[in-house]
Parts: C-alpha cells; sequence; structure tokens
C-alpha cells in the first residue's frame, strides 16, 4: 500500500469520462448505487450484432468511481454482455483479494491501491455493474 489512494492518474481520469452524457433512446438503462457513500451510476447501452455498440453514463460518484467508470467506458464499446459481466466479477474478486489480475481490463492498475480499502469498493464496482446488467437486458 505505497501508493496513495488518491493520487494525479485516479483525479486525471476522474475529469475525463468519455460517452458522459445519457443516451436519447437507450435498448436498456440501469442505475447502481453504493449503500456505503451514496455513489450512484446510470448506464444507457446500446447493443449491434451482440455487441455494446453505444454507452451513455451519468456518473455522480467519487473520484475512485469516477476512474473506475472513466477506464470502463473507454474500452467497453465492440464488448458482448459476457465480456461485460465476466469484467465485472473480475473486478470485484480482485478487490476482494480472491485474485490478483488486473489484466482483463486495460488500466485498472491504477487503481490497485484501493483494494485495501473496503468502504470504497462498492463505488469503484458501480460502472462495471451497471454496464454489465444494462447489456444483459438489451442482449435480452
Amino acid at each position: 500500500m505505497s501508493a496513495p489512494l488518491y493520487n494525479k492518474d485516479i483525479l486525471r481520469l476522474a475529469a475525463s469520462i468519455p460517452h458522459h452524457a445519457r443516451l436519447p433512446d437507450p435498448q436498456a438503462s440501469v442505475e447502481r448505487r453504493s449503500p456505503t457513500c451514496g455513489s450512484r451510476v446510470t448506464a444507457d447501452v446500446r447493443m449491434e450484432g451482440g455487441r455494446l455498440a453505444d454507452i451513455g453514463l451519468d456518473v455522480k460518484a467519487c473520484a475512485l468511481g469516477q476512474a473506475s467508470a472513466c477506464l470502463l467506458a473507454r474500452h467497453a464499446i465492440g464488448r458482448t454482455a459476457e465480456e461485460l459481466a465476466q469484467a465485472r466479477d473480475r473486478l470485484t474478486a480482485f478487490l476482494a483479494g480472491q485474485s490478483d489480475d488486473l489484466d482483463f481490463w486495460p488500466g485498472l492498475e491504477v487503481l490497485a491501491p484501493a483494494r485495501g480499502y473496503p468502504a470504497r469498493h462498492p463505488s469503484i464496482r458501480l460502472g462495471f455493474e451497471a454496464v454489465a446488467e444494462a447489456a444483459r437486458q438489451a442482449a435480452a
């Protein structure tokens, strides 16, 4: 835990979330909220050919939740609902200490210092949870 929890990389990501606007015509929308801190992410998605074609996010979260949503949004387009669900589950396993693997999603290593702060985990997971569920609903 030598790296600071909030650093310039986290803050830079938090300030640069792509797809940071709701979609006017989503196939599915899902909101997830952290009961711990009140952070909230709403995800709108459109799927085409079984893959995420467009995403819109409304993120009201701490810097860690915003940074996580940024990383998610940067690399979500083109993924299947199953790939997004796997990413959600693998992030959850990493944060819980059940896995040391972060290679499944580009950039997540910046969030590694938060692993030792369980109260921050729900906020970090919100974007991944909302998008995975919205993609599942849209693909169904």
